[in-house]
Protein backbone atom coordinates (compact mmCIF):
# COMPACT_ATOMS: atom_id res chain seq x y z
CA UNK A 1 0.00 0.00 0.00
CA UNK A 2 1.39 3.22 -0.79
CA UNK A 3 1.48 5.84 1.94
CA UNK A 4 -1.54 8.08 2.33
CA UNK A 5 -0.82 11.05 1.95
CA UNK A 6 -2.90 14.60 2.57
CA UNK A 7 -2.79 17.63 0.98
CA UNK A 8 -3.29 20.98 3.54
CA UNK A 9 -3.96 24.24 0.86
CA UNK A 10 -5.50 27.66 1.33
CA UNK A 11 -5.89 28.54 -1.89
CA UNK A 12 -6.17 27.59 -5.62
CA UNK A 13 -4.49 24.09 -5.36
CA UNK A 14 -2.01 23.98 -8.09
CA UNK A 15 0.48 22.07 -6.25
CA UNK A 16 -2.30 20.29 -5.02
CA UNK A 17 -3.28 19.15 -8.78
CA UNK A 18 0.48 18.27 -9.51
CA UNK A 19 0.43 16.13 -6.49
CA UNK A 20 -2.69 14.55 -7.58
CA UNK A 21 -1.84 13.99 -11.03
CA UNK A 22 1.51 12.09 -10.27
CA UNK A 23 0.11 10.00 -8.03
CA UNK A 24 -2.46 8.69 -10.28
CA UNK A 25 0.79 8.41 -13.06
CA UNK A 26 2.43 6.01 -10.21
CA UNK A 27 4.50 8.23 -8.02
CA UNK A 28 4.98 6.01 -4.67
CA UNK A 29 1.88 8.05 -2.63
CA UNK A 30 -1.75 7.90 -2.48
CA UNK A 31 -3.05 11.73 -2.10
CA UNK A 32 -6.03 10.53 0.32
CA UNK A 33 -7.40 13.33 1.83
CA UNK A 34 -7.86 17.08 0.60
CA UNK A 35 -7.91 19.37 3.81
CA UNK A 36 -8.58 23.32 3.55
CA UNK A 37 -8.77 26.23 6.09
CA UNK A 38 -10.98 28.37 3.42
CA UNK A 39 -14.45 27.84 2.22
CA UNK A 40 -13.61 29.49 -1.02
CA UNK A 41 -10.55 27.43 -1.58
CA UNK A 42 -10.61 25.85 -5.30
CA UNK A 43 -8.74 23.24 -3.62
CA UNK A 44 -11.65 21.95 -3.05
CA UNK A 45 -13.49 22.09 -6.23
CA UNK A 46 -9.85 20.37 -7.58
CA UNK A 47 -10.66 17.35 -4.81
CA UNK A 48 -14.38 17.04 -6.16
CA UNK A 49 -13.05 17.17 -9.53
CA UNK A 50 -11.01 14.55 -9.23
CA UNK A 51 -13.13 12.03 -6.36
CA UNK A 52 -10.87 12.37 -3.23
CA UNK A 53 -12.23 13.47 -0.05
CA UNK A 54 -12.16 16.78 0.82
CA UNK A 55 -12.80 18.46 4.52
CA UNK A 56 -13.35 22.20 5.55
CA UNK A 57 -11.96 23.22 8.60
CA UNK A 58 -12.76 26.64 8.76
CA UNK A 59 -10.08 28.68 10.21
CA UNK A 60 -13.11 31.48 11.65
CA UNK A 61 -15.00 28.78 13.65
CA UNK A 62 -11.65 28.52 15.63
CA UNK A 63 -9.97 31.82 18.02
CA UNK A 64 -6.99 29.98 18.54
CA UNK A 65 -4.56 28.26 16.52
CA UNK A 66 -4.10 24.97 18.67
CA UNK A 67 -7.85 24.64 18.48
CA UNK A 68 -7.97 24.81 14.37
CA UNK A 69 -4.86 22.62 14.54
CA UNK A 70 -6.52 20.17 16.86
CA UNK A 71 -9.59 19.54 15.09
CA UNK A 72 -6.92 19.25 11.84
CA UNK A 73 -5.32 16.53 13.19
CA UNK A 74 -8.35 14.32 13.94
CA UNK A 75 -9.80 14.82 10.57
CA UNK A 76 -5.95 13.55 9.67
CA UNK A 77 -5.88 10.43 12.36
CA UNK A 78 -9.73 9.73 11.42
CA UNK A 79 -8.58 8.99 7.82
CA UNK A 80 -5.31 7.46 8.65
CA UNK A 81 -3.05 9.60 6.99
CA UNK A 82 0.68 8.94 7.23
CA UNK A 83 2.12 12.12 5.22
CA UNK A 84 1.26 15.85 5.01
CA UNK A 85 2.39 17.89 2.06
CA UNK A 86 1.32 21.83 2.41
CA UNK A 87 0.60 23.42 -0.80
CA UNK A 88 0.25 27.11 -0.27
CA UNK A 89 -1.22 26.35 2.99
CA UNK A 90 -1.70 29.83 4.92
CA UNK A 91 -1.32 29.44 8.26
CA UNK A 92 2.35 29.01 10.23
CA UNK A 93 2.27 25.08 12.28
CA UNK A 94 2.72 24.96 15.95
CA UNK A 95 5.34 22.44 17.45
CA UNK A 96 2.61 20.67 18.85
CA UNK A 97 1.19 19.85 15.48
CA UNK A 98 4.02 19.27 13.65
CA UNK A 99 5.19 16.70 16.48
CA UNK A 100 2.16 14.16 15.82
CA UNK A 101 4.01 13.45 12.50
CA UNK A 102 7.69 14.20 13.19
CA UNK A 103 9.73 14.56 9.44
CA UNK A 104 6.23 13.44 7.96
CA UNK A 105 5.24 16.85 7.06
CA UNK A 106 6.93 18.76 3.83
CA UNK A 107 6.65 22.31 2.11
CA UNK A 108 7.30 23.65 -0.79
CA UNK A 109 8.12 27.29 -0.84
CA UNK A 110 8.87 29.42 -4.13
CA UNK A 111 12.41 30.46 -3.43
CA UNK A 112 16.15 28.82 -3.03
CA UNK A 113 15.97 28.52 0.72
CA UNK A 114 17.41 29.68 3.04
CA UNK A 115 16.77 32.88 0.81
CA UNK A 116 13.43 34.84 0.63
CA UNK A 117 11.41 33.03 3.49
CA UNK A 118 7.93 34.66 4.26
CA UNK A 119 5.83 36.25 1.83
CA UNK A 120 6.76 38.39 -1.57
CA UNK A 121 9.70 36.57 -2.52
CA UNK A 122 9.51 36.98 -6.16
CA UNK A 123 9.33 41.27 -5.15
CA UNK A 124 12.22 40.29 -3.17
CA UNK A 125 14.17 38.70 -5.66
CA UNK A 126 13.62 41.49 -8.09
CA UNK A 127 14.37 43.90 -5.81
CA UNK A 128 17.51 41.95 -4.34
CA UNK A 129 18.67 41.83 -8.24
CA UNK A 130 19.51 38.09 -7.79
CA UNK A 131 20.18 35.85 -11.18
CA UNK A 132 19.12 33.23 -9.98
CA UNK A 133 16.13 32.21 -8.01
CA UNK A 134 13.83 28.93 -7.53
CA UNK A 135 11.52 26.73 -5.19
CA UNK A 136 12.44 24.36 -2.71
CA UNK A 137 10.50 21.32 -0.63
CA UNK A 138 11.44 20.88 2.80
CA UNK A 139 10.72 19.28 5.83
CA UNK A 140 8.59 21.19 7.80
CA UNK A 141 9.91 22.51 11.41
CA UNK A 142 8.49 25.06 13.77
CA UNK A 143 10.64 28.39 12.49
CA UNK A 144 9.09 29.67 9.53
CA UNK A 145 10.20 28.47 5.90
CA UNK A 146 12.53 26.41 8.26
CA UNK A 147 13.59 22.60 8.33
CA UNK A 148 15.96 20.11 6.05
CA UNK A 149 15.55 20.49 2.37
CA UNK A 150 14.71 17.67 0.29
CA UNK A 151 15.18 18.97 -3.38
CA UNK A 152 15.74 22.59 -5.02
CA UNK A 153 14.92 23.87 -8.49
CA UNK A 154 16.37 26.48 -10.09
CA UNK A 155 15.06 29.47 -12.68
CA UNK A 156 17.06 32.19 -14.33
CA UNK A 157 15.76 35.43 -13.33
CA UNK A 158 15.65 37.09 -16.70
CA UNK A 159 16.28 40.92 -16.99
CA UNK A 160 12.35 41.92 -18.08
CA UNK A 161 10.96 39.81 -15.74
CA UNK A 162 8.08 41.47 -13.58
CA UNK A 163 6.70 39.66 -10.41
CA UNK A 164 4.24 37.58 -12.55
CA UNK A 165 6.79 36.46 -15.04
CA UNK A 166 8.90 35.12 -12.61
CA UNK A 167 5.89 33.79 -10.40
CA UNK A 168 4.97 31.81 -13.26
CA UNK A 169 8.70 30.33 -14.26
CA UNK A 170 8.82 28.99 -10.62
CA UNK A 171 5.48 27.97 -10.36
CA UNK A 172 6.19 25.10 -13.45
CA UNK A 173 9.03 24.25 -11.23
CA UNK A 174 6.98 23.46 -8.41
CA UNK A 175 4.66 21.36 -10.59
CA UNK A 176 7.64 19.52 -11.06
CA UNK A 177 9.57 19.21 -8.33
CA UNK A 178 6.93 18.91 -5.53
CA UNK A 179 6.13 14.93 -6.65
CA UNK A 180 9.26 14.12 -7.32
CA UNK A 181 10.41 15.23 -3.73
CA UNK A 182 7.52 13.99 -1.82
CA UNK A 183 8.44 10.64 -3.49
CA UNK A 184 11.37 10.73 -2.89
CA UNK A 185 10.44 10.43 1.13
CA UNK A 186 7.53 8.66 0.82
CA UNK A 187 9.26 5.50 -0.96
CA UNK A 188 12.07 5.58 1.80
CA UNK A 189 14.63 7.02 -0.80
CA UNK A 190 15.34 9.93 1.53
CA UNK A 191 15.87 10.51 4.86
CA UNK A 192 16.54 12.79 7.73
CA UNK A 193 19.43 12.93 9.29
CA UNK A 194 19.84 15.65 12.13
CA UNK A 195 18.67 18.61 10.09
CA UNK A 196 19.42 17.38 6.55
CA UNK A 197 17.80 14.65 4.22
CA UNK A 198 20.33 12.23 2.75
CA UNK A 199 19.25 9.57 -0.11
CA UNK A 200 19.85 5.98 1.38
CA UNK A 201 18.88 4.48 -2.04
CA UNK A 202 19.89 5.21 -5.56
CA UNK A 203 17.46 6.94 -7.58
CA UNK A 204 17.18 8.61 -11.01
CA UNK A 205 19.24 11.55 -12.11
CA UNK A 206 17.14 14.77 -11.38
CA UNK A 207 16.28 16.88 -14.56
CA UNK A 208 18.77 19.73 -15.75
CA UNK A 209 18.34 22.64 -12.62
CA UNK A 210 17.07 20.37 -9.66
CA UNK A 211 19.11 19.59 -7.22
CA UNK A 212 19.01 16.33 -4.79
CA UNK A 213 20.65 15.35 -1.68
CA UNK A 214 23.89 12.94 -1.70
CA UNK A 215 23.29 9.75 -1.29
CA UNK A 216 24.32 9.55 2.53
Amino acid sequence: MAPRVAVLASGRGSNLQALIDAARGGAPFEIALVVTDRADAFALERAKQSDLPARLVDRRRFAERRALEREIERVLDDADIAWVALAGFMRVLTAAFIATRPDRIVNIHPSLLPAFRGLHTHRRALETGVRITGCTVHVVRPALDDGPIIAQAAVPVLADDDETTLAARVLEREHQIYPLALGLMTSGAGVVDGEQVRLVKPVAEPPQGFIWPKLA
